[in-house]
């Protein structure tokens, strides 16, 4: 199926959507503002009303598209086992390859920054966070391990931690160092 714009013609929505996709992981969602994304996708002011509201309808399409991509990633490989245990470490090994790529600058919802209470961004970032803490809490509860909330968090800072390393120049190797952390975590609290 071909968009309004024309066979092989990126519409004025993707255009504006990869431009921010771009811009504000890169640079932040702070720094850019909507001129100049406008300016680099090439699409015209009424367009970008057009298809959003405004700059924070646009920063949340871009939220949303991040948290569907790091979950679509993650949930992949975590999707491949059904040990409990080897889902957990698979999350680890999942950051590896996410780490990996060379486009990688960090993760959006650590990067974002200071935000106001309700934000659209709070909001983004609440909904990555709860996906996050359900990632590790199903396996840990289906593992049947000893305190398994305080494992859970524990797993999460873990993971935090992994991806402050690989944007800080650690790069693959933090995903490994916290997997073999998360073996010494679900070991003890077996």
């Amino acid at each position: 199926m071909t968009s309004a714009a024309g066979p092989g013609r990126r519409s004025a929505r993707e255009r504006l959507l990869e431009t921010a996709d771009r811009l504000f992981y890169y640079e932040g969602i702070h720094a850019v503002g909507i001129d100049r994304i406008l300016e680099e996708s090439g699409v015209a002011k009424g367009s970008l009303y057009y298809n959003f509201s405004g700059k924070d309808d646009l920063v949340r399409e871009f939220l949303l598209r991040q948290h569907d991509r790091w979950v679509a990633a993650i949930d992949a490989r975590a999707a491949q086992e059904s040990d409990p245990h080897a889902r957990i470490l698979a999350v680890f090994e999942a950051l590896g390859k996410i780490f990996a790529d060379p486009g990688y600058a960090g993760c959006v919802f650590h990067h974002t920054g200071v935000v106001q209470p309700g934000s659209t961004e709070e909001l983004g970032i609440r909904k990555f966070r709860a996906w996050l803490h359900e990632l590790f809490t199903v396996p840990v509860q289906q593992g049947g391990y000893r305190n398994p909330e305080r494992l859970v968090n524990q797993l999460v800072q873990l993971y935090d931690g992994a991806n402050l390393a690989a944007q800080s120049g650690a790069g693959p190797s933090a995903a490994e160092d916290a997997r073999a952390t998360a073996e010494v975590l679900l070991a003890a609290a077996a």
